[in-house]
């Protein structure tokens, strides 16, 4: 870890899933079913079958002109016509039906033994739900898809990993592989079945193990992601409008960057202190980057381009460069903070790297966080993903990431800029890759909720500060860039949420350090 001598100036003067998480996947699939609703088609199976055997041949000639439908939702319709024309309505279940166990543990069934053909159905009596034992009990109309089978046995081969059978594992992935030749990789559940299986193939063979890129690499995809979707434009106009408001009445500021990464965010904030009432501040930025392989100065270079912008904007302006390959090998004095400006801390999904609790430092997170307020900074913006990705069981862990990722890939379709949005997702898939792939130090991508955070931030001396209505607007005008409906931003409680349709994906927020109270005067 280093930092740059010099600084550049101008020369002016952001094991059990809970049924929206179902129903999400099953949508994900193609499926117009709510998993609320799957009782009552498997119940209306069962009648028909009844119906079948007692008057087969008057029913047959309309067995013969219908399509077979495979889709739990088409299915339901389907039967409640024919079970119509007999006069046979659909059964349905009271209250004390839905809620008696011999009822919801009992259904027709597939085995998933990887030893047992796939066509083989089998009626038993589902086991507790302590773990999957080599099987999965689901409704016999879902199983026969290969998108709903697709999601099963990955949470089959999930489970197998975290009970150690890594063997069945291994058949399970190949399962898997079969199963997506079946089914259109290029978009939709296909398309992340695909990234999954491939996140625990590398996870299981050592020949796929997951490596880090190059920093290079690493911009380029980041680059991408940010101008396919808006995601991180949301991030960095968020945190921007605060730090401008903070900013208010301050001839001297500083703003501390923890992941600068080509400085994206900074032109904009340059630009809107050009235009202050009573003109720009002196501004000092510093960014800080991991060092790069092949000795290129990528921080000093994209410095130069800002301070060239600040000089043009009539900004007084100095960049300083750090370099460091994590937060907490930084010490606070190498930032070079001065009593007299008004300080900034930014962070664009960067804090959750520090909640590896396996590595050496065991308390990074706590570390960061108390030199930051010592920094006493008058803001400090946090952008993270809003989702708990940092579980200890492998399984929980897992699920939460099917379900977090199924949604942005899915927002990410609604996008059309190519070829930003291959390159995006590959992006994305790179996250999604150190999620499933990796233990320990080597798992950085470790996402907590905005509620956890909350807790942690006010428990280590800040205070929450309210985003308030100019960064609501500025990040629902940026909306309107993208032409897809479906993106949505959401006031949460003094904080900034942007998801899809409805479901939070990235969470902004801002706090302010406590000022620690002074010892009482002796007398």
């Amino acid at each position: 870890m280093g930092t740059y001598d010099k600084s550049i100036s101008s020369g002016s003067s952001s094991s059990s899933k809970p049924p929206d998480q179902i129903d999400s996947l099953l949508s994900g699939a193609g499926y117009k079913v709510r998993s609320s609703e799957l009782r009552t088609v498997a119940q209306s199976l069962e009648r028909l079958d009844n119906v079948l055997v007692n008057n087969y041949l008057e029913i047959s000639h309309h067995l013969s002109n219908d399509a077979i439908h495979y889709n739990p939702s088409d299915l339901f319709s389907w039967v409640d016509s024919l079970l119509s024309e007999f006069n046979q309505p659909v059964p349905m279940p009271d209250q004390s039906t839905l809620s008696d166990p011999a009822y919801v543990n009992t259904l027709v069934v597939p085995t998933l033994d990887p030893t047992v053909n796939a066509g083989v159905w089998t009626e038993h009596h589902a086991a507790p739900q302590h773990g999957i034992q080599q099987q999965l009990t689901v409704v016999t109309a879902m199983e026969e898809d290969p998108g709903i089978q697709l999601v099963h046995v990955l949470m089959t081969c999930a489970d197998t990993i975290q009970r150690g059978e890594l063997s069945l594992a291994g058949t399970l992935i190949e399962k898997l592989q079969d199963l997506l030749t079946r089914v259109n990789t290029g978009f939709g559940m296909g398309k992340v079945a695909g990234y999954f299986i491939e996140a625990l193939s590398r996870r299981l063979f050592s020949t796929l193990l997951y490596t880090n890129r190059s920093v290079y690499e690493s911009e380029f995809l980041y680059h991408n992601f940010y101008e396919a979707c808006p995601y991180l434009k949301f991030a960095h106009f968020t945190a921007n409008q605060a730090i401008l408001e903070a900013f208010d009445g301050h001839d001297c500021v500083h703003v501390i960057d923890f992941s600068f990464m080509q400085g994206l965010q900074w032109p904009a904030l340059i630009q809107a202190l050009a235009l202050r009432s009573g003109g720009p501040p002196f501004l000092r930025l510093t960014g800080i980057g991991p060092p790069s392989s092949d000795g290129h100065d990528s921080l000093s270079e994209v410095g130069l381009r800002l301070a060239e912008l600040a000089r043009f904007m009539n900004v007084r302006f100095v960049f300083r460069g750090v370099v460091a390959s994590r937060l907490d090998d930084i010490k606070p004095c190498e930032l070079q903070v001065n009593p007299n400006e008004a300080v900034a801390i930014n962070s664009i999904m960067q804090l959750h790297r520090l909640l590896n609790s396996n590595s050496t430092h065991n308390s990074s997170i706590d570390f960061v966080l108390a030199w930051i307020r010592n920094l006493n900074p008058i803001i400090m913006t946090v952008v993270e993903q809003e989702a708990n990705h940092n579980q200890p069981e492998f399984f929980d862990r897992f699920t939460a990431a099917l379900y977090y990722y199924s949604t942005l890939f899915d927002s990410l379709e609604a996008c059309s800029a190519q070829p930003e949005k291959a390159l995006a997702e590959m992006y994305i898939q790179r996250e999604l890759c150190n999620v499933v792939c990796c233990e320990g130090s080597a798992r950085v991508e470790r996402h907590e909720p905005l509620a956890t955070w909350r807790v942690r931030l006010s428990g280590a001396g800040f205070k929450p500060l309210q985003l308030g209505s100019n960064a609501f607007k500025q990040a629902s005008m940026l909306l309107t860039l993208f032409s897809a409906e479906g993106y949505c931003v959401e006031e949460n409680e003094g904080c900034l949420t942007l998801g899809w349709h409805n479901r939070p994906l990235i969470a902004a927020s801002a706090w302010q350090a406590v000022a620690e109270p002074r010892p009482p005067l002796e007398h």
